[in-house]
């Protein structure tokens, strides 16, 4: 009998740990990896690097800015999901760096605090149109297509079946 209970709670033991480990969270990352082989990149220096310099520390930029090419955009988050939860992001970085000329003329630093939530309408556009309930679209092409043409519509003859 306690052998039994013994492999009863074994299996109960190897259950609850198998259960845990699979809620364990699960991390991707996204965008641009300020550091590399881990070790932390130098921030560029106002005045002294340029475009090219810049293209060679950190790569291309995520985003330029829409309608001038002063500002590249390096964006990084870290994303967490536990199980089937809906993944919220755990960490941001975003770092602006601004040019005049070809020259930098500004860095600017930001994290998720900085970050804004943006509020989707979820409401339909109404279209003009008509509805169709059930019934009228089970039995809405009844009576509507042409009958089938008769053979003497065709020009042909009519034979007799003798």
């Amino acid at each position: 009998m306690k052998r039994g209970l013994l492999r009863l709670s074994a299996a109960a033991l190897v259950a609850a740990a198998t259960a845990t480990s699979a809620c364990a969270p699960t991390h991707s990352y996204n965008g641009f990896l300020p550091d590399r082989n881990n070790q932390e990149i130098p921030d560029p220096q106002v005045g002294v690097d340029t475009r090219d310099t810049i293209v060679q520390r950190f790569g291309s930029p995520s985003t330029t800015a829409v309608f001038d090419q002063t500002a590249w955009y390096y964006v990084s988050s870290i994303q967490e999901s536990v199980a089937f939860y809906t993944p919220r992001i755990t960490e941001r970085r975003v770092m602006v760096v601004r040019f005049d000329g070809d020259t930098v003329s500004g860095v600017e630093k930001y994290g998720l605090e900085r970050g804004r939530l943006v509020a989707y309408d979820d409401h339909v556009t109404p279209t003009r149109g008509r509805e169709l309930g059930v019934i009228e679209q089970l039995l809405g092409n009844v009576g509507r297509a042409s009958p089938l043409p008769r053979e003497e519509d065709q020009g042909g003859t009519r034979r007799d079946r003798n």
